[in-house]
């Protein structure tokens, strides 16, 4: 079954709150081999203005997941996980992930195309803080294979 193209513009429900802890902000650093103090030190980050450690900037992709698990679930999306390659991530920041957010998505599909019998879905996941305000969007497009 194809990617339903119907499911541009569609927008999900927004996820549960992810509260960011400063031990999982510490092991993603290390993962991705991040050497910033503002990672690890909270000595550090405060002295740079934060409130607590910051997460380095790929962090989202943790909270995202939740959003794309979603889409990944929806029945009419037409979306075979066995065929879909991640193409592409993006980030678009108001402000740095701290230890201690309380961070919400929403899912947004905002576009769907097809391209030498591949889909592309590009789905946009917008952070918000418990107070609502806007922390980042992760925007990511699956490349889901044709039939080979």
């Amino acid at each position: 079954m194809p990617v339903n193209p119907d499911i541009q513009g569609r927008v999900f429900a927004p996820t549960a709150p992810y509260l960011v802890g400063r031990e999982k902000v510490r092991e993603f650093a290390r993962a991705v081999f991040s050497s910033s103090p503002l990672n690890f030190d909270v000595d550090a980050a405060i002295t740079a203005g934060y409130t607590d450690i910051i997460a380095p900037p790929t962090f989202p992709v943790v909270v995202q997941e939740a959003t794309l698990a979603q889409l990944l679930a929806e029945p009419d999306a037409g979306i075979d996980f066995t065929m879909v390659v991640h193409g592409e991530q993006r980030f678009s920041y108001t402000r740095p992930i701290v230890a201690g957010d309380e961070l919400t998505a929403t899912l947004t599909v905002t576009s769907v195309k097809t391209l030498g019998g591949n889909s592309m879905v590009t789905a946009e996941s917008r952070i918000v803080d418990a107070g609502g305000s806007h922390v980042v969007t992760a925007i990511s497009t699956l490349v889901v294979r044709g039939d080979v």
